[in-house]
């Protein structure tokens, strides 16, 4: 005897309710790998993290853009065009936001420009191992060393291991030290972001401004995070074009205060040299053990006077931060 029909149109309607609760999971899940973003882009378009802690998940913007490519292809993949097509369009500003990052597009500097190898190192409250900070001085040659957090009792350790002899010049400012293999003129701005301890070196008989960066870090006080970058930011535009900053800047390039600091006429060397997501922060963190660096904070800007020849990241015994050593073409 045959299955009865009334048997057969049970089962069709219960399959169609299984699939259409798995469709509803599916529209579900989609919608929430792609909420952080949609949260996060608005927050980047409105400048919203400005001194406040959306400064905090904005770092992790790279991240959720990842959520909304998932989210988009599994709308596309449940037919839901209605849906699909502004998690389709999100997808696409993140695009506009991110590809120019992962494209160099600086252009080869000229031969005969002389160059200038800088290099910023968080010394992670005086920690960091000094042998570590003096081999990369001397295996990277750099020419100029921004190092913050070493406390002076640090800052005598990595000078006796070997640093005072390859960069007998320096400035001081609190826990922030601006080294130098030839002549440094001090030009400090007073600024709370570490600034004061920045000097003028003389590269091909032109003039260059190096000033070294740490900001206070956002979770701590978005507010003071924020008034340290426009101060940064002010400094910067008093002669942009020959102008390095370099350091911890607790900012990634999707954050409102480091987008303002650029617009005044520097430009990120990771960024023009197609490395403008490669993480610095944290590095064998003790509060988070195992996690490897995951955001961007650690920068070397530069004015137009220069162009970025290299940029490179090294990891250092006793701090938390990568190192990153860039070379500078003066090209103006």
């Amino acid at each position: 005897m045959g299955v009865p029909v009334a048997g057969v149109v049970t089962e069709t309607v219960a399959a169609g309710r299984r699939r259409g609760a798995w469709r509803r999971v599916g529209y579900v899940l989609c919608g929430l790998a792609a909420l952080p973003a949609l949260v996060l882009a608005a927050v980047r378009l409105g400048g919203f993290d400005d001194g406040t802690y959306w400064a905090v998940p904005m770092a992790t913007l790279p991240y959720a853009a990842l959520g909304a490519v998932l989210g988009a292809a599994g709308l596309l993949g449940l037919r839901a065009w209605r849906t699909a097509v502004p998690a389709v369009l999100l997808v696409a500003v993140q695009v506009a936001w991110f590809a120019p990052r992962l494209v160099a597009d600086a252009g080869a500097a000229p031969a005969e420009a002389p160059r200038l190898r800088v290099a910023v190192s968080n010394a992670y409250m005086g920690q960091i191992d000094p042998a570590a900070l003096v081999g990369l001085v001397r295996d990277q040659r750099v020419d100029v060393l921004a190092a913050v957090e070493l406390n002076p009792v640090a800052a005598r350790r990595v000078e006796a291991a070997g640093l005072a002899e390859l960069m007998p010049h320096r400035i001081v400012t609190g826990d922030t030290v601006l080294y130098s293999r030839t002549p440094l003129t001090p030009v400090g701005i007073g600024t709370t972001a570490g600034a004061a301890a920045a000097g003028e070196v003389t590269v091909g008989g032109k003039s260059v401004r190096v000033v070294p960066v740490h900001t206070f870090y956002p979770m701590g006080d978005p507010a003071k995070w924020a008034g340290g970058m426009r101060e940064l930011k002010a400094e910067a535009a008093r002669s942009p074009r020959n102008t390095v900053m370099l350091g911890d800047f607790n900012a990634t390039l999707d954050h409102a205060p480091m987008r303002e600091l650029l617009g005044v006429g520097l430009a990120d060397t990771h960024e023009q040299l197609g490395k403008g997501l490669v993480p610095t922060w944290p590095e064998d963190y003790h509060d988070l053990p195992g996690l490897p660096p995951v955001i961007q904070i650690d920068h070397v800007l530069h004015g137009e006077a220069l162009r970025p020849v290299a940029v490179s990241e090294h990891t250092l015994k006793g701090t938390d931060h990568r190192a990153v050593v860039a070379e500078l073409a003066l090209t103006g």
